[in-house]
């Protein structure tokens, strides 16, 4: 899937508040770290994940589901598996009416899905990181990143 810079800029720039659906509280897990630091880009994160739910985590309640969060977000980010996309899109709609974005994750991708959310007018992006294109789009990106043209541990 190909998404012109435009578009993912645009998305960037009007979102406010992101949903983060499968974020983990350990520090090493890739939904951590995105969430924190989407958070420290002036987003507010609310954490969704049903084993952590009720905790705090990144200055947040954890909710177990979409479905309990009290407030309007502009963005699903989901970070499941693509067998899980459905429901979670489903509930999404449901719950957030004028949702702008469903942004799933490097390896989540769910055409059928994506089709229904695009249906009502949502933004889709599948198969991307919003903290890798936050980083790429803003000029974020060092040399040990992803801009480097080489995939090396070696300089």
């Amino acid at each position: 899937m190909t998404y012109s810079d435009e578009l993912l800029r645009g998305v960037l720039e009007r979102t406010k508040t992101i949903a983060v659906v499968g974020v983990s509280a350990n520090q090493v897990r890739p939904s951590f770290y995105v969430a924190r630091y989407l958070g420290l880009k002036g987003y507010r994160v609310i954490p969704v994940n049903p084993g952590l739910a009720g905790q705090t985590l990144l200055g947040e309640q954890v909710y177990a589901d979409i479905a309990d969060i009290p407030d309007d977000v502009d963005m699903v980010d989901i970070f499941r598996r693509s067998e899980a996309v459905p429901p979670i899109v489903d509930a999404a709609l449901v719950r957030w009416p004028d949702l702008q974005t469903i942004w799933m994750q490097i390896g989540v991708e769910h055409a059928a899905a994506a089709a229904k959310a695009e249906a009502r007018g949502v933004d889709v992006i599948q198969n991307r990181c919003p903290k890798i294109e936050y980083q790429r789009l803003y000029d974020e990106l060092r040399m040990g990143g992803f801009v480097t043209g080489r995939v090396s541990s070696k300089l």
